[in-house]
């Protein structure tokens, strides 16, 4: 089954207790070798924190386009892994393996493929 792993960041203008020191680039680089290796990796991207667009179409039909990550979160998503393991236990384990699990939160997100209905 495919899981997407959302890594969380806090919010740069949050109040959330969040270590002072984030993960370091060579944690992440571990992991990676550590998804890829196993051949549970599809993908993964790291994000920009600092720069998104949001953008809602109302009911009229109007689009509304806002700047920016959405001001009244604590948690900002700053990258994903999409990984193919067997079950959301070994999806569970890879996200606690993640080093943004240590600094963050990792949010795991089963794929809906629409075979599986």
């Amino acid at each position: 089954m495919k899981y997407l792993l959302l890594i969380n960041t806090a919010a740069p203008d949050s109040t959330e207790e969040m270590p002072a020191d984030g993960p370091t680039v060579e944690e992440f680089l571990a992991f990676e070798k550590a998804v890829t290796d196993a051949g549970v990796k599809l993908d993964g991207n790291a994000l920009d924190l600092a720069n998104a667009t949001t953008v809602r179409v109302r009911v009229d039909g109007e689009r509304v386009v806002t700047d920016g990550p959405f001001a009244e979160t604590r948690e900002i998503v700053g990258g994903y892994y999409l990984i193919d393991v067997p079950d959301l236990d070994a999806a569970l384990d890879w996200a606690a393996r993640c080093p943004g699990a240590r600094y963050g939160t990792v949010e795991v997100r089963t794929v809906w493929e629409p075979d599986q209905a």
